[in-house]
């Protein structure tokens, strides 16, 4: 009985592996061991970074949030304080964008919250 290569289903796994490698320089998007390393470890960067964009955003709204709240007096840490013990809730994503967008109900808010 001949042997069984299942050349479909190999030809179809390496097709994946170089589309995926399309865009990469010289070797890493021709050649499939090199393009598999290639891809792999972009797959891990992607992963980790999705992990830190979070981060990243979190960060970005907590500073617009800090430069807001001080310019109307009052620290990040205050404001945060505030909003917990007068039971608000809005989270940071929302606090960020309002006191970039709209600063005088950012200023309402803190003075709320404050009094």
């Amino acid at each position: 009985m001949p042997r069984s290569k299942n050349k479909v289903a190999s030809h179809r796994r390496r097709k994946k592996i170089l589309s995926m490698a399309r865009g990469y320089w010289g070797a890493r998007s021709k050649v499939y061991t090199i393009a598999k390393n290639s891809v792999e470890k972009g797959l891990q960067h992607a992963y980790g970074d999705r992990k830190l964009k979070k981060r990243t955003f979190r960060r970005l709204w907590i500073a617009r949030i800090n430069a807001a709240a001080r310019l109307n007096g009052t620290t990040y840490s205050k404001l945060i304080n505030a909003l917990n013990v007068k039971g608000i809730n809005i989270n940071r994503k929302v606090l960020a964008g309002m006191a970039v967008e709209n600063p005088g109900a950012f200023s309402e808010v803190v003075k709320i919250c404050l009094s």
